[in-house]
């Protein structure tokens, strides 16, 4: 955030306006869904503690395990909003051109005739082939940070805590009311050495 203050205040062609944009886009791309996709994978594997068992013995399934929560849970609930350029025909349904489409990640991703079983997270299933960070020229730029950063939470979670629960004494967990972000507003968890 720094240098791009020092780019706008050394006059270079960023303007107000451009900066805010893209310290928002930063906070919203680049925090809250990694924040999000840790908080999810955190409960699937509460949910499913065969998944954190196998995980404690077997880090080396961290990776399969973080592309396993983007597909299940992505962090973004929809892509960016499209236009349709030409007549498309989706579901039986022909959506004329230029026309808004609003695309959901986490039914793409959740799709049984892509991913068997598809509401459960197997970090023993193939990876790839979700869509969590887009695709084509609308793949994240992050996604490799986003990845590496999940993957640190989940091997400093797993080092450090013998259990991982959920913490019913504090409250049901309660998902955020967002049609952008697929996450948390409350998720009591118990951790202990």
């Amino acid at each position: 955030m720094s240098n791009l203050v020092h780019v706008r205040d050394g006059g270079d062609r960023l303007t107000v306006t451009e900066l805010t944009s893209m310290a928002c886009l930063l906070l919203v791309a680049g925090h809250e869904t990694t924040v999000n996709l840790i908080g999810t994978g955190v409960w699937h594997l509460i949910e499913q503690p065969e998944q954190l068992a196998a995980l404690r013995r077997d880090p080396a399934l961290i990776p399969a395990a973080v592309e396993e929560m983007l597909r299940l849970s992505s962090p973004a609930h929809v892509a960016t909003l499209r236009f349709t350029t030409a007549p498309v025909r989706v579901g039986g349904v022909e959506i004329p051109a230029g026309e808004a489409v609003m695309v959901s990640l986490l039914a793409a991703n959740r799709d049984a005739t892509r991913f068997p079983d598809p509401h459960r997270l197997d970090t023993g299933r193939p990876r790839g082939g979700h869509l969590a960070f887009g695709h084509g020229i609308h793949h994240c730029l992050g996604a490799p940070l986003a990845r590496l950063e999940a993957g640190i939470a989940l091997r400093g979670l797993l080092a450090r805590f013998g259990t991982i629960e959920a913490d019913a004494a504090a409250g049901p967990p309660r998902r955020r009311d967002s049609t952008m972000i697929h996450g948390w507003e409350a998720l009591p968890v118990r951790l202990a050495p």
